[in-house]
């Protein structure tokens, strides 16, 4: 039996188990046993098989990489070359684009790179029209473009959602607050901070003796379910990555059925062909991203206001910032100076670990 049948009789016999106290080890068990397959699945076993793929694994350039995912013809060629002007393949029959097509935008000083892949389609997870190689490139994105056209049903969404799930990326949610630490002896030690109603102590010991753990102490900080747990083990095969909503071809609409596309959560209705409402998504782009802008003041000049030092926000620091200019600059620093919202007066002097905010500006002194 292969992999991708033993994960469907898993599926099968869990569709059939109703859930229940007799039940809930056993199903603790078999999701514990899915998510292992998948994992097998999933993981490269050498050769072309798993990697990205001839056409599919490309440079990398800019501070962040936002990928085009969607079934075959949703406008995703159309959508890339509005944005960035690079030529990508469009037409009106599928799978036009076969390979991953790169473009470059420049964003509010930002330089972000686009990625138009290859449509895909329902089973892309187990293979199905290259559907591996297209998902592991969005694995690598820091944000994604699930574009949707909004003349098909949006089951598509549903769709999609399911394939990147298999794939391990969780869409739009943060890691669960779980924190699992292995012993030599002692058993599971189960403890949480608020009341569990998703998962009961029979389910977290059935999904920890499939990962053959028998003794551990887990701290539970969410109400979590089993599916948390299992992603907690399997840390290392998860992303967590915001995703956009893009509903195309709103100029087929009317306005009364824009307004029923107001109710998505997470979305910008679009209509790439006629450049309506371009200016949105690429301000929730930028929201999504959450990158921060720095600007350079030499020493008793103007501050650069054309080049930003873009950072992640994921509290950079002036070391981080120095680091990004030339790493010879910690060593020499003395200290900074800071104008900006990070600071609560203006100028303030400021140390390396001091935290930057959004479009501050700092002049580096170095040591005499």
């Amino acid at each position: 039996m292969t992999t991708v049948e033993k994960i469907k009789s898993i599926e099968d016999e869990m569709a059939k188990t109703q859930k229940n106290k007799a039940t809930e080890y056993h199903l603790g068990q078999l999701k514990a046993k899915l998510a292992r397959l998948k994992r097998e699945l999933l993981t490269p076993t050498g050769g072309s098989g798993g990697g990205a793929g001839v056409g599919f694994d490309i440079a990398r350039t800019g501070v962040a990489s936002v990928g085009f995912v969607g079934f075959p013809s949703v406008g995703k060629s159309t959508l890339l070359s509005k944005l960035t002007g690079t030529h990508s393949e469009a037409a009106a029959y599928e799978f036009t684009t076969l390979t991953t097509v790169p473009g470059v935008i420049r964003y509010k000083g930002a330089k972000i790179q686009m990625l138009d892949l290859p449509g895909i389609i329902e089973g892309a997870k187990d293979g199905r029209g290259r559907g591996k190689q297209v998902i592991a490139v969005a694995r690598t994105c820091n944000l994604i473009f699930i574009v949707l056209d909004v003349n098909k049903p949006l089951a598509h969404k549903q769709i999609i959602e399911k394939e990147l799930d298999g794939f391990g990326i969780r869409i739009n949610k943060s890691p669960p607050d779980i924190i699992i630490k292995k012993k030599e002896k002692g058993g599971i030690s189960i403890t949480n901070t608020v009341p569990l109603t998703h998962i009961d102590k029979d389910e977290i010991r059935a999904v920890m003796s499939e990962y053959r753990i028998n003794s551990a102490d887990i701290a539970f900080r969410c109400d979590a379910t089993v599916d948390d747990l299992i992603d907690t083990l399997e840390a290392s095969q998860r992303k967590y990555i915001p995703a956009i909503y893009v509903l195309n071809k709103i100029d087929s609409f009317s306005i009364e059925e824009l307004q029923l596309l107001n109710r998505v959560p997470n979305a910008v209705a679009i209509s790439s062909g006629k450049e309506w409402n371009l200016d949105e998504l690429l301000e929730v782009m930028w929201d999504r991203l959450n990158l921060v802008r720095v600007y350079t003041k030499p020493k008793g000049k103007l501050p650069d206001f054309n080049e930003p030092i873009v950072l992640k926000s994921d509290r950079c620091t002036v070391k981080d910032f120095c680091n990004q200019i030339h790493k010879s600059l910690v060593d020499d620093f003395r200290n900074a100076v800071v104008f900006g919202s990070s600071v609560k007066h203006q100028p303030q002097f400021v140390g390396l670990d001091h935290v930057l905010e959004d479009e501050d500006v700092v002049t580096i002194l170095k040591k005499v």
